[in-house]
């Protein structure tokens, strides 16, 4: 599927995977809508790309359910949704106190990073049931998992648990929606520049960078959105969770 000319709906748009991505559909003349909570940065990268930016929490259904259908309303039934949204916060099963990982947090990381992302994609998906084939497709959702869905380090169990929900739910929710010709794939990227490494100092950038065979560098956001590209455009991509990682497998800690 082309790009230039279609709607499309980057939610964690604001920073990051979701902020280059969206930055990336937008050069190549999508209508692009962002989601996120972060109402100053959504304003600002919306605003430098020639975007739309609505406050969205992604777990909450109504929010959802209208915040896509006034994207839609203003630039069309959004035929690309790419899900870059998510937290990681670490904490051990048990931690140094002997007291257990706080159910509230394991909840809240799957919330928002598995049900959230299946929140927006089933919502997409339903605009998208009754839209005009665009060739023999009527659209395509990327979502974000994490080489922590197979490789998930000491402190991980919440990331790790949802990320892996994410790859799990890629193939079913692909045959699902493949009568309706909505092709559904997942990116698992493996350590990439995002704001919370950008916080750390070049040395422990680079140390974290060396870990990946090849390249031997943290990952860059506008890596991330250029597969999102190949994916958009490629249509025998369908049911698969990719992994961008530079042959990376995460040791233990």
């Amino acid at each position: 599927m082309q790009i230039n000319g279609h709607a499309a709906i980057v939610t964690g748009g604001a920073s990051g995977l979701g902020a280059a991505t969206a930055a990336l559909l937008a050069r190549e003349g999508a209508k692009v809508t962002l989601f996120d909570l972060n109402e100053e940065g959504g304003q600002a990268t919306a605003a430098a790309i020639g975007a739309t930016f609505r406050a969205v929490n992604i777990t909450d259904d109504a929010q959802v359910a209208d915040a896509v259908l006034a994207a839609e309303q203003q630039n069309g039934k959004a035929r690309i949704l790419v899900n870059c949204a998510g937290i990681a916060p670490p904490a051990k099963t048990v931690g140094r106190e002997g007291q257990p990982h706080a159910l509230d947090l394991f909840r809240r990381v799957i919330d928002i990073n598995l049900i959230g992302t299946f929140n927006a994609l089933s919502k997409v998906a339903a605009r998208l049931a009754d839209a005009d084939p665009v060739g023999e497709e009527r659209g395509v959702i990327i979502n974000t998992a994490s080489v922590a869905a197979f490789d998930g380090q000491i402190g991980q169990a919440a990331y790790a648990a949802s990320k892996a929900g994410v790859a799990g739910m890629t193939l079913p929710i692909a045959r699902d929606l493949s009568p309706l010709g909505i092709r559904v794939l997942t990116i698992a990227p493996g350590i990439f520049m995002t704001p919370m490494l950008a916080g750390l100092p070049p040395a422990a950038q680079d140390s974290l960078g060396r870990q990946a065979p090849f390249p031997a560098r943290l990952g860059r956001p506008e890596e991330y959105a250029q597969l999102v590209e190949s994916i958009i455009r490629n249509p025998m991509l369908n049911g698969e969770t990719i992994r961008l990682d530079g042959a990376i497998r995460m040791a233990p800690k």
